[in-house]
C-alpha cells in the first residue's frame, strides 16, 4: 500500500504549478508577438455594436488584468443596477439556489425509489428498461418540453437539474441497498427485526457511503448543467452572466466566471465528501 503524501508537499507542488502556469500566461501576452492586437475579427465585432467593437480591440487578458477585474467584482458582488446588470455574487446565488432545489427534489424521489428497487428484484427488473432508456438522454433535451409545459424559465431550469440529478442517486442507492451483506440481513431476521427497522438500522447505514457517492456525482453534473441551461433561458444566473459577458466581449469576466464555477463546484463536492466521510464505516 502506498504511503500517504503529506498535505504540505502536495500544496507546495500545486502552488508551484499554478505559479508556473500564470507566469507563462502573463509572459506570453506581454512579451509575445502581436500582443495588444485585436482579439476577434473587426467585421464580426462591428456586427455586435459599439461595445463589441471596443472589446474587439482588447487582447486576451493577462492574469494581472484578470486579478484587477476580479477585485473590482468582489468589492461589490451583490449590486443591482437593473435586470441585466447585477453583481457576480447574485448570479452565483441564483444558480446555486436552482441547483440545490432541483438536487434536493431529486434526492427526495431517487433515494426512496432506489431503496425500493434495491430491496425488490421484481421491481428492479420492471423499472430497469425505463431507467436505461431515460438515463442517457441529455438533460438539455428536456428543456424545450419544460419551457412549453411549465412556461417559466427558472422553474424549467430547476426541472432540468432534477432530471440530471436523479439518475446517479437512484442507481447508486439501488446498488448499495442490493449489495448489503446477506449475513447482516440474516442477523436482523434472527433478531426478528421488522422491515422498517431493518431498513433504517441495517440497510441504510450499510448503503450510506454508496448513496453519498451518487449524491456527489449528481451535484457535480447538476452544477455543470445549470450553466448550459441558464445560457439557453437567460435572465439570471452564472450561465447567463457568462453568455452576457461574451456578447460584450468581456473576456476577463468570462475567465472570472469560469474560476467561480470551478470553485463553487469544488466546494459542493468537498461538502458532500465531508458528509460521506462521516457516514463511512470501516471493518
Amino acid at each position: 500500500m502506498a504511503r500517504p503524501v503529506p498535505a504540505w508537499k502536495a500544496a507546495l507542488l500545486s502552488l508551484a504549478i499554478l505559479a508556473l502556469f500564470l507566469g507563462g500566461w502573463e509572459l506570453a501576452l506581454t512579451a509575445g508577438p502581436g500582443a495588444g492586437g485585436p482579439a476577434i475579427d473587426p467585421e464580426y465585432a462591428a456586427l455586435l455594436g459599439q461595445a463589441a467593437q471596443q472589446g474587439g480591440r482588447t487582447p486576451m487578458p493577462a492574469p494581472s488584468q484578470i486579478a484587477v477585474r476580479l477585485w473590482e467584482l468582489l468589492r461589490d458582488p451583490f449590486y443591482v443596477r437593473g435586470p441585466n446588470d447585477q453583481g457576480i455574487g447574485i448570479q452565483v446565488a441564483w444558480s446555486l439556489g436552482r441547483v440545490l432545489l432541483g438536487f434536493f427534489i431529486a434526492a427526495l424521489v431517487a433515494i426512496p425509489l432506489g431503496f425500493a428497487i434495491g430491496m425488490s428484484p421484481l421491481l428492479n427488473a420492471a423499472l430497469n428498461p425505463f431507467i436505461q432508456v431515460l438515463r442517457p438522454v441529455s438533460p438539455l433535451a428536456w428543456m424545450p418540453l419544460a419551457l412549453f409545459t411549465i412556461q417559466d424559465s427558472s422553474i424549467s431550469a430547476i426541472f432540468v437539474i432534477f432530471i440530471c440529478s436523479i439518475w446517479p442517486m437512484l442507481l447508486n442507492t439501488a446498488f448499495g441497498v442490493a449489495n448489503v451483506r446477506r449475513e447482516w440481513l440474516n442477523v436482523a431476521r434472527t433478531l426478528e427485526a421488522g422491515t422498517w427497522r431493518t431498513a433504517f438500522r441495517v440497510i441504510l447505514p450499510a448503503a450510506a457511503p454508496t448513496i453519498l457517492t451518487g449524491m456527489r456525482i449528481s451535484i457535480g453534473i447538476a452544477w455543470l448543467v445549470i450553466v448550459a441551461a441558464e445560457m439557453l433561458v437567460g435572465g439570471t444566473g452564472i450561465g447567463y452572466w457568462v453568455w452576457n459577458q461574451w456578447n460584450n466581449l468581456s473576456l476577463a469576466d468570462i475567465v472570472i466566471a469560469i474560476l467561480m464555477i470551478g470553485l463553487v463546484g469544488l466546494a459542493l463536492d468537498r461538502l458532500l465528501g465531508l458528509i460521506q466521510g462521516w457516514v463511512s464505516w470501516q471493518e
